[in-house]
Parts: structure tokens; sequence; C-alpha cells
């Protein structure tokens, strides 16, 4: 076996360290906007592979019909030398006066696949044909057309990182429209910023039990009781708006919230009870335990190192439970 064919390249270390410093030098130049208006500035062009073969092709054609005085030789040469010249100023165009704005993104968990919408507006009484967006570096295209005068909506998907605030990724747009000989590409960072929440632990285990809203025998039963619910059997009589609606849909039992044990005992999901060493670990199975409590529909409070959350319920709860997980 070759082993030299296995090593790395001892001198691909410097190119690519050398590549990823001048990627971010030159990012950092781009202005940040959430919409963006392609013109000369920001819209960049190249030859493909393909284009540098006819090239190639070109010259020889052209040395040939003139030491062996080809009349068809040159047609054929300034033929081709024409198309290029023509499709080169068509994939430049596709892009050129095409206005592109970033929909606010969704909040997102840790270790799932984050998606951005892209509208693109077209001005032109043509249709732009062929353009591709993704995330920087990642390789990921989304291929579409725009309509004359129209826009369309263009997912770009991609991992997010750890919890916390980021700023979204630097986008790419382009387009080798129409013949493949020429790559036209720019470059975007949006302004907007995408909240990444702690991935829910898979397998959490059930709600810590209520915690008495005064000391005393109530502390007794409320370890006694297991975990917390704050609902019980329906019964004859229940008024309507307190039946779990979604605990029925989902396995079929009718229940009803019970008012009593709700005022003696509180839901409080507490970082230092969650029962893990590890911090990312305990945020992840806060983050499970929050979802779990909504779901129910039971009031819940959340306490954190600095933070304390009183006990709520509904949308507005659980997405701020959740952003102060993902900035703990």
């Amino acid at each position: 076996m070759d082993t030299a064919a296995t090593l790395p390249n001892p001198l691909t270390r410097p190119v690519a360290h050398t590549r990823a410093r001048f990627q971010r030098w030159w990012q950092a130049r781009l202005s940040l906007t959430d919409t963006l208006t392609l013109n000369q500035r920001n819209v960049y062009i190249l030859p493909t592979r393909p284009g540098f073969m006819l090239g190639t092709t070109l010259c020889v054609l052209l040395v040939a019909s003139i030491n062996y005085q080809l009349n068809l030789g040159y047609l054929l040469t300034f033929l081709l030398a024409g198309s290029a010249v023509v499709g080169m100023y068509v994939c430049h165009g596709t892009l050129r006066g095409l206005t592109l704005h970033l929909i606010a993104p969704n909040d997102h968990f840790a270790q799932a696949t984050a998606v951005l919408d892209v509208k693109l507006l077209n001005e032109r009484r043509s249709p732009r044909h062929a353009i591709g967006l993704s995330v920087l570096g990642t390789g990921h295209w989304s291929w579409t057309d725009v309509p004359a005068q129209g826009s369309i909506t263009v997912q770009v998907a991609f991992q997010p990182g750890r919890r916390g605030r980021h700023r979204v990724p630097a986008l790419t747009a382009e387009t080798r429209f129409p013949l493949g000989t020429f790559r036209v590409w720019t470059v975007w960072r949006p302004a907007a910023e995408l909240l990444v929440y702690p991935a829910p632990e898979p397998f959490a285990p059930p709600l810590p039990p209520g915690e008495p809203r005064s000391g005393g025998a109530n502390a007794a039963s409320a370890q006694a009781t297991g975990e917390f619910d704050g609902v019980r059997a329906y019964r004859r009589g229940d008024p309507i708006k307190l039946v779990v609606w979604k605990k029925f849909a989902k396995a079929g039992e009718l229940v009803s919230r019970d008012t009593q044990q709700t005022q003696k005992y509180e839901l409080w999901l507490d970082f230092a009870q969650a029962g893990v060493a590890d911090t990312e670990a305990r945020l992840s199975r806060l983050s499970a335990w929050v979802l779990a409590a909504d779901r129910r529909g039971v009031d819940y409070g959340l306490r954190l190192p600095g933070l304390e959350i009183p006990p709520s319920c509904g949308a507005a709860h659980r997405l701020r439970c959740l952003e102060a997980l993902a900035l703990c």
C-alpha cells in the first residue's frame, strides 16, 4: 500500500489557513443588511473550468487558422468567441439588478436543521434562470427561476451552532446560465440574528413533583404525589374551559385541570435540581421539561442561576423560558 497517497500534503494547511483568513477579512468588509440589491459593485464573475477549456480551444483554433490560412477556421473561432462573450454578458445580467430579501428567521433548537426563507425580487421584464442560493461554505444549493416582474421565495437549510444568539451566516448566490463557461456570484451578510435553544433531552425523566406554596404538612404530600401534572379525571359538570383537550387528542383520555391542586402546589423547573452534573445536560433536560409542561397545559416556573421566572403558561411563557435557557 502506498502510504504517501494517504498522508496529508503539508502544503495544504498553510494554503487553507491563508484562504480562511482572507475570507474572514473580506467578509468583515461587507455591510450587514437584510435586503441586498445586486449591481456591478457586489457581483463578481470568473471563468469556470469549462470556460478555461473553451478559451484554450479558441487559442488553438486561432493559431491553426493563422498557420494554415483557413477561412472556415477563422469563422468558427470568431463565432465561438462571440458566443462566449454574449454568454458572459447574459450570465452577469442574470444576477445584476436582482433584489434579495431575508425574511425574519424563526428560532430553532440546537442539533436541528434551520431553514432560512429568502425572497428574490425581479423587476426586469424577462425571467431569470438557474439561480442558486446557499450558506457560504456549505455547498448545499437551492436552485430556482425567478419569473419576469415577479418574486419567489427560496428556502436555504443549514445546521446552527451551539445554543445562544447567533448572527445569520453569510449567504451566497450564483449562476452559470446560459453556457456554464462563467460563474457569477455574490456574497451577502444578513443583519438578522437567530436564537438557538438547547436541544431537548431525548428521553427526559418525568416532570419533578410540585412544590407546596407554603411549608408544613403540604410538603410531605407534595413529594408523595410523584409527577406534577395538575390534572384529574373528568367529572360530570366540569366546565368545558378546564378540559385539557391536548391530552385528549394525544392519549384519548378526558381529563380536567385540578384547580385545588394547582392552588396548593407549584411546578418549578430548577437548574440546581435537574439531576445531572454537566451544565449543557441540565439545560437540555430543562428544555425537555419546559416542552412537556407546555404540552400538559400546566403552570410552571423556571429557576436559573441569577434568574427566576414565575409560574405561568402559554406560548409566550414557553418562549420566554426557552430564551432564558438559550442565553443562560
